[in-house]
């Protein structure tokens, strides 16, 4: 995954995941004319058991994507230096995870919501014993997956539901009674992809 993201920062080819944003299931739709850039770190915590991704879910009352499946990450703010920053900042903002316990392994591909934000996703491998401080405003869970469940194809499925009045197709990667869709699962293929293919 190291390798893949420095030939991605420095502009040579890698192979080219199934899924780069949300129009990618629904063929060609009215696209953003600016996209407002933001990160979110998958954070995959080294447990005894075996890694998990480490998940957070929507209060209801957010202004986009309310009670929503997410990893940590938010909007670029000007005093974010990059795209990293972003991720870190937030993530120990909405979950009270600080830096120290994160080894950041690199970006993957950038992804793109129908809500008009281009997404560049952080890796990071945690270390167990930090402790966790969900932010109520933003979030009303946090909680673990293990990273094999998202590595499982026969764990990943194409749902579809009516939105603006047309029939949208999303990516969804049920756990239990949690339902990872939309961005969040989009993500999750591509890293499935990465994890599982040559660069």
């Amino acid at each position: 995954m190291a390798e893949r993201s420095r030939r991605l920062a420095s502009g040579l080819p890698v192979a080219s995941p199934p899924i780069g944003s949300d129009f990618s299931l629904n063929g060609v739709g009215a696209m953003p004319e600016v996209w407002r850039p933001a990160s979110v770190l998958i954070p995959l915590i080294k447990r005894e058991t075996g890694i998990t991704v480490l998940l957070t879910q929507r209060t209801e009352d957010m202004p986009s994507h309310a009670g929503q499946i997410a990893f940590p990450g938010g909007r670029r703010q000007v005093e974010d230096i990059d795209a990293t920053a972003t991720a870190l900042r937030e993530t120990e903002e909405e979950v009270g995870l600080t830096r120290d316990f994160i080894d950041v392994v690199g970006t993957i591909d950038l992804y793109r919501t129908g809500t008009g934000y281009q997404i560049t996703p952080i890796v990071g491998i945690v270390t167990p014993g930090f402790t966790m401080r969900a932010d109520p405003r933003e979030v009303a869970d946090v909680f673990e997956v293990p990273l094999d469940h998202f590595l499982d194809e026969r764990n990943h499925r194409i749902d579809s539901r009516v939105w603006q009045g047309r029939e949208r197709r999303y990516y969804a990667m049920p756990y239990g009674e949690r339902y990872i869709w939309g961005a969040t699962a989009g993500m999750l293929k591509n890293l499935h992809f990465i994890l599982t293919t040559s660069a």
